[in-house]
């Protein structure tokens, strides 16, 4: 499916409907619920057009055979290695091929992190060579590696009760998986937490709900004024056996050996493209998916399936020769995995110009089939959003569904900017009363329109 869909579905959390703010038309006359859902019914024809370019015209499958192509070719792409860099080039040419406007590379500095070889040996009590992934930013062992006695707690509460017994030890979390945005919290601190209370490394229970005993990484966070350990997940089977041991008074000895490097920052850059607004150019909706992605896959997933769909809109733009009166920005991140420090950068070099950004939208939980809009914001607003979502019902997905959260735009969102983000099976959307109308607009891919007013011309 292409991004006609995720605009559709992603979440929303409407700011100024929330308060009941009346939305009004040309002049000041408020408008009525029953203008407003007969306005968006109007978009039904080119919501059909869209949806039949996309899902079952010339553009079925481009955007799976334009990821398959780049993730074939290149691999792999982490922050600061040469792979990630080739990416950016491969992309840029791409654009300027597809013949869209002001399309241009925009300098960042990002991390630059490997893990080099890593294991770990379960000593007692028995030999058990255990599968382990690095975490982004972690320091690695001496050369000889590490050899230590095992804690393992289950939450930070326990850690801190048990903080006596965890000095001089490998703390082990077996946290149980509750969900991904909680669950998390013990990948990005755990190694803080178990230096706090002197330990020497700390392994963490794979974040997943499902698991074929395969180690997950991602990026951790060390601590200004907190020794630095090494830290890497292992795998839920791992944890839930070593749990097992410690609970019948085992004791647990693993031997811990990491070459994992962090390097200065690197050169790197956030891609750009746009079609640009026939009547406010310079006014901003924002499109994006990240090309940076770990070292152990090729980032299909995670994000290349956002950065193409991403792409895809613009390119369904163009081919059904549309011209939004807003300009459509694509913007492909660089090292989100390291915490969306080329989207920070591009925060910081544009919000001066934060008022001309109408909407902000990201692609990045995944690829999958498409079922409904997650929303948050007041019963007006969610019936407006039911409205939007009644224009995908040729394709079944209508549902509205709760809010969630995006890395590279959650600057945008902290200063008031209305947001979209998410993949095709889960989005999260934030934005006001103008907001709410730009979604209106830009899904359709139609007419981009002043604030307060749709209007059917071009």
């Amino acid at each position: 499916m292409k991004f006609l869909l995720f605009i559709f579905v992603g979440g929303v959390h409407l700011l100024s409907l929330n308060s009941g703010k009346a939305i009004y038309g040309n002049g000041n006359r408020q408008r009525t619920f029953q203008e407003i859902k007969e306005e968006i019914a109007c978009y039904g024809d080119v919501a059909k057009a869209i949806i039949n370019l996309a899902v079952y015209g010339k553009a079925q499958n481009r955007s799976y055979e334009r990821l398959a192509l780049l993730v074939d070719t290149v691999g792999p792409r982490p922050s600061g290695s040469k792979n990630l860099e080739k990416a950016i080039q491969i992309m840029h040419q791409n654009l300027q091929e597809d013949g869209l406007e002001n399309v241009h590379l925009e300098p960042v500095k990002i991390p630059h992190w490997e893990r080099g070889e890593e294991s770990a040996v379960m000593l007692e009590p028995r030999e058990h060579k255990m599968a382990i992934l690095g975490l982004g930013s972690s320091i690695g062992t001496p050369p000889e590696g590490i050899t230590a006695e095992v804690l393992v707690v289950t939450s930070f509460d326990e850690l801190q009760r048990r903080a006596p017994e965890a000095r001089g030890k490998i703390v082990v979390y077996n946290q149980p998986y509750s969900n991904y945005s909680r669950t998390v919290q013990y990948r990005v601190q755990g190694a803080v937490e178990a230096a706090k209370v002197g330990a020497l490394a700390s392994l963490i229970r794979s974040v997943a709900s499902f698991s074929i005993y395969s180690p997950h990484t991602g990026i951790q966070e060390y601590q200004d004024g907190v020794p630095k350990i090494p830290t890497a997940c292992i795998t839920v089977e791992d944890a839930e056996m070593m749990s097992r041991m410690a609970s019948r008074g085992n004791r647990i000895v693993i031997h811990l050996k990491m070459g994992a490097r962090n390097y200065p920052d690197a050169d790197s850059f956030n891609t750009v493209a746009e079609i640009i607004g026939s009547k406010y150019p310079e006014q901003v909706v924002l499109v994006s998916g990240h090309l940076d992605s770990w070292d152990v896959g090729q980032g299909a997933m995670d994000d290349g399936g956002g950065a193409f769909i991403s792409w895809e809109a613009l390119s369904l733009i163009k081919d059904l020769g549309l011209r939004p009166k807003r300009t459509l920005r694509l913007v492909l991140w660089t090292a989100e995995e390291q915490g969306g420090i080329g989207a920070f950068q591009y925060y910081q070099l544009h919000k001066a110009n934060i008022s001309n950004y109408s909407l902000v939208m990201e692609s990045d939980l995944g690829t999958f089939l498409p079922s409904g809009l997650q929303f948050t914001g007041s019963e007006k607003a969610r019936a407006i959003m039911e409205e939007i979502m009644n224009l995908l019902r040729p394709i079944n997905i209508t549902q509205v569904f709760e809010a969630g959260e995006g890395t590279d735009i959650n600057f945008w969102i902290q200063a008031g900017v209305p947001e979209i983000e998410g993949g095709l099976e889960e989005c999260h959307t934030l934005f006001g009363e103008r907001g709410t109308l730009c979604v209106l607009e830009d899904a359709t891919y139609h007419r981009h329109t002043p604030t307060t007013h749709l209007s059917r011309d071009v």
